[in-house]
């Protein structure tokens, strides 16, 4: 009997077949699910390791039905995954390369305004000045 073959699906950049406007229009709810402070404060706790709900509940002093009302729009727009675990449910990033850019930006939140000012202007957005002009 032949061994079925294993199927090799590539990824291609969404930048290649899809416009701006095309991209923001889908990332746009996602952005949404993460917009709300509980669902983001949520989504970093499992950035950091997969979560129980109990977990989650724990680490921020919410209330199960609330942790689960928050987690239902970050499973729709397939940020976290719950995955079976004993009689509960772990909840699990959709992929880890997700994970560091979320933590990321939310250190933005711990810089002060002079750091957030030489990110945003590096030499490289100066004007070069001609020289001898």
């Amino acid at each position: 009997m032949a061994r079925p073959s294993k199927l090799r699906v590539a990824v291609s950049d969404p930048a290649q077949w899809l416009s701006e406007r095309e991209r923001a229009q889908m990332l746009a709810p996602k952005l949404r699910a993460l917009a709300d402070e509980t669902r983001l404060s949520l989504i970093l706790l499992i950035a950091q390791r997969p979560r129980t709900v109990k977990e989650l509940q724990e680490a921020t002093g919410l209330s199960q039905t609330l942790v689960s009302h928050h987690l239902a729009p970050l499973r729709e727009q397939n940020l976290v995954e719950a995955i079976p675990k004993g009689r509960s449910n772990q909840y699990v990033m959709c992929c880890q390369t997700l994970a560091e850019p979320l933590r990321m930006f939310a250190s933005l939140a711990a810089m002060d305004p002079e750091t957030v000012a030489a990110c945003l202007h590096t030499e490289a957005d100066q004007p070069s000045t001609a020289q001898g002009a």
